[in-house]
C-alpha cells in the first residue's frame, strides 16, 4: 500500500472515530438529561404527594376540631337542658306542695267546723240510709247477676246480632254453650233458623 492510500485509510478512522465519539457522546448526553428530567419529576412527585398529605393533614385535624367544638357544645347544651328542666321541675314540686299544704289546711278547717253539723245529721240519716243500703245492695246484686251472665254467655252482643252472624260463631262453641244459646233464643227473640240450626248442632255432635 502506497502512502497515500494509507493516509487516507487514516484519516477515514480518525473521521469514524470521531463520529463514533459524537455519537456516544450524544447518547450519553441524552441519558443524562433523561435521567435528570426522571429526577425531577419524582421529586416533583414526591413533592406533590407530600403537599397532598399535608394538606389532607390539615383538613382532618380542621374537621376533627370542629367535630370535638361541636360535640362540647352539644355536651354543655345538654347540661344547660338538664339542669334548667331539674330546676323547673323542682320549682314545679314546690309550687304543688305549697298549694297541696294550703289546700289540706283549708280542708282541715272545713272539715272541723262540718264535724258537729254532721255528727247531728248522721243520727236522723242512719234509719233512710240503711232502708236505701239495703234496696241498692238487691239492685247491685242484680246488675252483678246481669253483667256476669253477659260477660259468660257463649256470644257476646247476641240479642243485637243477626242470625247470619251468629251463624258465623257457632263453630267453636261447645254442646253446653250451644243448648245455652238455644234456650235463650226461645224465651226470647224464638227465630226458628237459629234454633233449627242449634237442634242441627247438637245432633251432629252426638
Amino acid at each position: 500500500m502506497d502512502r497515500g492510500k494509507a493516509q487516507d485509510v487514516n484519516e477515514a478512522a480518525r473521521r469514524f472515530a470521531e463520529t463514533l465519539a459524537d455519537s456516544y457522546r450524544l447518547v450519553y448526553g441524552q441519558a443524562t438529561e433523561a435521567g435528570q428530567r426522571q429526577q425531577q419529576r419524582a421529586r416533583q412527585f414526591s413533592e406533590l404527594v407530600a403537599d397532598n398529605l399535608r394538606e389532607q393533614t390539615e383538613a382532618n385535624r380542621a374537621a376533627a376540631q370542629q367535630l370535638s367544638e361541636q360535640a362540647q357544645r352539644q355536651q354543655q347544651a345538654g347540661q344547660d337542658l338538664a339542669r334548667e328542666s331539674v330546676e323547673a321541675y323542682a320549682e314545679f314540686l314546690d309550687d304543688a306542695f305549697s298549694r297541696y299544704r294550703s289546700g289540706a289546711e283549708r280542708a282541715t278547717e272545713t272539715a272541723q267546723r262540718g264535724a258537729g253539723t254532721l255528727a247531728d245529721a248522721t243520727t236522723g240519716l242512719v234509719g233512710t240510709a240503711a232502708g236505701a243500703a239495703g234496696a241498692t245492695a238487691g239492685a247491685a246484686a242484680g246488675a252483678t247477676r246481669e253483667a256476669a251472665d253477659a260477660a259468660t254467655f257463649p256470644i257476646p252482643g247476641y240479642d243485637s246480632m243477626s242470625v247470619d252472624e251468629i251463624e258465623g260463631r257457632l263453630g267453636p262453641l261447645t254442646d253446653d254453650q250451644v243448648e245455652r244459646l238455644r234456650d235463650h233464643e226461645r224465651q226470647n227473640q224464638n227465630r226458628k233458623t237459629l234454633i233449627d240450626r242449634y237442634d242441627q248442632k247438637l245432633r251432629a255432635s252426638s
